[in-house]
């Protein structure tokens, strides 16, 4: 398992799914991450039956804390709100 690094740059993501719907995520990696929901099995369970996916907004943080609370935050949200924070 690799270690997780003070310097490393994690993200918190929002796709948009071929049926319209949003799927939030983190990743340290978002371009391999945004290809494993599009192609790969280790994609989320949500996005594997609604590829593709699309990604439409992320945010890039230097604390993995920092990029899992905000993913928690925007679970939270609701839709019209997440479309606003696309926007």
């Amino acid at each position: 398992m690799k270690k997780i690094k003070r310097r490393d740059r994690f993200y918190t993501y929002i796709v948009r799914c071929k049926d319209n719907t949003f799927y939030t995520g983190y990743t340290k990696d978002l371009e391999k991450r945004v290809k494993e929901h599009n192609e790969g099995k280790r994609g989320a369970k949500y996005t594997r039956s609604r590829r593709p996916v699309k990604l439409v907004w992320f945010k890039e943080y230097r604390s993995y804390i920092n990029a899992v609370r905000e993913e928690r935050r925007i679970k939270k949200l609701k839709r019209v709100q997440k479309e606003r924070l696309i926007s």
